[in-house]
């Protein structure tokens, strides 16, 4: 299966359990996997034979930054399941970090593999 990569797709959003992590919006880190048949799309070098990973990217970024979560496992379920309703997407990894959130850590996050089947 090929794969369509969103390398440190950076947004600002709300997420977190403590209250103070709740007043103001923290820095998220993004990377994406997307995985679909995209052999259409070297054939043709046309984008509508693709992944359209800006429509992907925009649309992570955006729920990152207004789905105010509490964990980071679930922003990374709901962009998940919103890469998975993508055309094309048959399989997705999805990573989401905070970065700074835990001292002497450069970041923490979880990573999920979600599929169609």
């Amino acid at each position: 299966m090929d794969k369509v990569i969103i390398k440190n797709l950076i947004a600002r959003g709300i997420i977190g359990v403590y209250d103070w992590e709740r007043d103001k919006p923290q820095e998220i880190s993004i990377n994406i996997i997307l995985y679909g048949d995209i052999s259409e799309a070297g054939n043709t070098d046309d984008i509508e034979d693709s992944i359209n990973y800006k429509t992907v990217a925009k649309g992570a970024q955006s729920l990152a930054e207004n789905c105010q979560r509490l964990t980071v496992e679930a922003l990374a379920h709901d962009i998940a399941s919103f890469c998975l309703e993508t055309p094309g997407v048959q399989k997705v990894a999805v990573r989401v970090e905070k970065p700074g959130a835990v001292r002497f850590a450069e970041s923490v996050g979880v990573e999920i593999e979600r599929s169609k089947d």
